[in-house]
């Protein structure tokens, strides 16, 4: 097929522009065109990834001017990668009818039917940049460009979205977008700069020229500028100050593609850092995995003192993402695969529990996981999901969870071997995984077990189409804990045995 990553890449903005500009009587029609165009593009997804295993990395060429392209490569690394991440969005863009509607009849309570189809369309019309944005993420291999579909995601979906449908008053939903705002700015033009330093040695824009870098003395500080700008995105200790806010405050329907946002820079890392300039990268594997592991315990110590039930989803985060970070900065072929792996895990795990976290907003009206208790009976379906998206993140057997973080200590033991210190730091790292344990279970105990504290006639699971999205989530989860060489074998073609 002609122009397939293209297609994949810019049919949803076409989408956009169809939602924007085409007028229909039923505004539910958005949500239509969102998902048949998501469902779509996992089709083309899918049949790239065929093409792949029997013929090879899938390149396309669009030069777009000096130093500036949109060129285009599916391998083994971006194909699975993007082919989650598009099935998140497509399932959160069906979880999305239902939870759109109770988030614009909660703001906006006084809107009559007209007011209330704009603001439906408008929501759908900013969801489907985050599919640009991540398949651009993905595919690209100029740096600009890269840049480029990173502030696609900053700028436009999370500020907009958050202002107009976050959580909160009409102020603290404006200041918690433009936290976001700056921070996402603020990460993203730290990775400009590092950029425009490896252009100003090499003359290019383009990834294969990185390996140029190699043994020039400003590669350090690129890289340094570069990684500072990464870890924003990925709320390390100390840049973690605006997860809290931003990912509890986004309404719920779109927090797992934050937790994508977020999580999506580790693949960026691989990409532009460690596979090219493997000798150079090893400075920086220590001081990396003694921030991945401080994060991870703060992470956890932070999550386990919420009792606002989107809070705690978001503070996990912090946590969850930092062991992606500790197994790629191993630098071992194990390492860096069980660190995308879990990546992949992670973002399916978050979206099932933050999901799960909005049906719960969704039935009982509050936050607050103290008013909460014996919901079993009542939300059978979101009980379950609850206990998968724990089952997920706490990386206990069959799931997928599992599998990542396995690999990836296992590669770290490997790259430490004979260092005490270290190897006592990737003891740490596995017992900090009880503390998920830990905070997950209780959190799902204290929420649907004990005695009823609500009122019974008003409980019960949220319309099907929220849940059976989600279920299917858990479930590729736990599909790809039980066989996940597909996955693997596709890394393997690109992350290099050493």
């Amino acid at each position: 097929m002609d122009h397939i990553l293209l297609q994949i890449v810019f049919l949803p903005i076409l989408a956009a522009g169809i939602i924007l500009f085409v007028r229909t009587k039923k505004s539910r029609h958005a949500g239509w065109i969102t998902l048949a165009t998501l469902g779509y593009s996992t089709f083309l997804l899918a049949r790239a990834g065929m093409q792949i295993l029997q013929k090879g990395p899938i390149f396309e060429g669009y030069d777009l001017g000096p130093n500036l392209s949109l060129n285009l490569l599916a391998d083994g690394l971006s194909l699975p990668i993007a082919l989650v991440i598009n099935l998140i969005c497509l399932s959160l863009s069906l979880y999305s009818f239902f939870y759109v509607d109770h988030r614009i009849h909660e703001i906006y309570p006084k809107a009559d039917d007209k007011i209330h189809g704009l603001y439906y369309k408008r929501f759908f019309f900013l969801y489907l940049f985050f599919p640009t944005g991540f398949m651009g993420v993905a595919f690209a291999t100029n740096l600009l460009s890269l840049y480029l579909f990173l502030e696609i995601l900053t700028i436009i979906p999370l500020y907009f979205i958050m202002a107009q449908f976050g959580y909160s008053d009409y102020i603290t939903r404006y200041r918690v977008a433009l936290i976001c705002l700056f921070w996402g700015v603020a990460g993203a033009s730290l990775f400009f700069i590092g950029i425009l330093m490896g252009f100003n040695e090499v003359a290019s824009f383009e990834m294969d020229a990185i390996p140029r870098l190699s043994g020039n003395p400003m590669t350090f500080w690129i890289i340094l500028l570069i990684l500072t700008g990464l870890c924003t995105k990925l709320a390390m200790v100390p840049l973690h100050v605006w997860m809290p806010w931003v990912h509890a405050e986004h309404p719920t329907c779109i927090a797992g593609l934050l937790a994508v946002y977020a999580n999506i820079a580790v693949y960026i890392a691989v990409r532009v850092l460690v596979l090219p300039l493997p000798k150079e990268m090893l400075l920086f594997r220590a001081p990396l995995m003694v921030l991945a592991v401080i994060t991870m315990v703060y992470g956890a110590c932070l999550t386990l003192a919420q009792t606002d039930v989107k809070r705690f989803c978001a503070c996990s985060t912090i946590s969850q993402i930092s062991y992606s970070v500790f197994g790629v900065a191993a630098m071992t072929m194990m390492g860096i695969q069980g660190g995308l792996f879990y990546f992949l895990s992670h973002i399916l795990g978050k979206a099932v529990l933050f999901s799960t976290a909005g049906m719960l907003v969704y039935v009982t009206r509050t936050r607050d996981m103290r008013k909460m208790g014996g919901l079993w009976k009542k939300m059978p379906v979101t009980a379950t999901l609850w206990m998968a998206a724990a089952l997920i993140l706490s990386a206990l057997p069959p799931t997928s969870g599992f599998v990542g973080k396995w690999l990836f200590f296992v590669g770290a033991f490997e790259a430490l071997r004979g260092d005490w210190s270290g190897l006592m730091l990737v003891v740490i790292a596995v017992m900090s995984t009880l503390l998920t344990l830990v905070y997950t279970f209780s959190a799902g105990f204290k929420i649907f077990f004990g005695s009823l504290k609500m009122d019974s006639n008003q409980i019960k699971d949220p319309p099907l189409a929220m849940g059976l999205p989600i279920l299917l989530l858990a479930f590729l989860a736990f599909v790809l804990g039980v066989y996940p060489d597909p996955v693997l074998d596709f890394f393997s073609l690109v992350v290099p045995v050493r």
